[in-house]
Parts: C-alpha cells; structure tokens; sequence
C-alpha cells in the first residue's frame, strides 16, 4: 500500500511562512507527477501547485503565484511547498496527491494522496 505522509503544518500570523513536506515511496516519487491541493472550510478541493518528475516543470494557482514555491528534493524523495507571505484565505487542509499523468493531476485527480496538514493562518 503506498501512502503519502504530509507534515509542515501549523498555525501562523498573516505574512508568515510555513513549509510543508510530503514524503513517498521512492518508486512513487520517481514514477509520479507530484501535486499540492487544499480545501478551506465550505469549499471545494483546489489545485495549488505541481512539479513533474522530468523537466523540472512547475504550475502555480493564480491565488498563490509569487508566494507559494513547489520544489523537490530526489535523494529524501520528498516534495515540499514553501509558503510566504500566508494570508487568511490560505487557511485550509493541504494534500498531497501523485499522478503519472500531468493532464489529470491538474484536473484534480490523483492516484495516491496523503492524509492532509492543517494550515491556520491568523490575521
């Protein structure tokens, strides 16, 4: 059973900085587009950013380009999503999903995901 284990979350005030990590199986990792999704209270799951496995390519949310950057790190197998300058309207459950196929994974489907990392972000 494969399983994605996110951590990094926590509570901070409006203009802090978290990192979140999620961490896999290194044949997920190594075969899998990676994805960040989150989902506020009353609201839908919303894509926040991807990196793939080849060419380094990322894509970012409207809602969170230029303060939210999605990076990897091959040899810990580990995705991480930097956050700064965190304002109220990040405040949500962030996941981790997988998918070997770009197109999908930014239509929000995932193969894989993690149990999720609460973020709270005070104003």
């Amino acid at each position: 059973q494969v399983q994605l284990v996110e951590s990094g979350g926590g509570l901070v005030q409006a203009g802090g900085s978290l990192r979140l990590s999620c961490a896999a199986p290194e044949r997920t990792f190594m075969s899998n587009h990676m994805g960040w999704f989150r989902q506020a209270p009353g609201k839908g799951r919303e894509l926040v950013a991807i990196i793939t496995f080849g060419g380094g390519t990322t894509y970012y949310a409207d809602s969170v380009k230029g303060r939210f950057t999605i990076s990897r790190d091959n040899t810990a197998n580990t995705v991480f999503l930097q956050m700064n300058s965190l304002k109220p309207e990040d405040t949500a459950v962030y996941y981790c999903a997988t998918n070997p196929l770009i197109g999908r994974l930014r239509a929000g489907v995932g193969d894989y995901w993690g149990q999720g990392t609460q973020v709270t972000v005070s104003s």
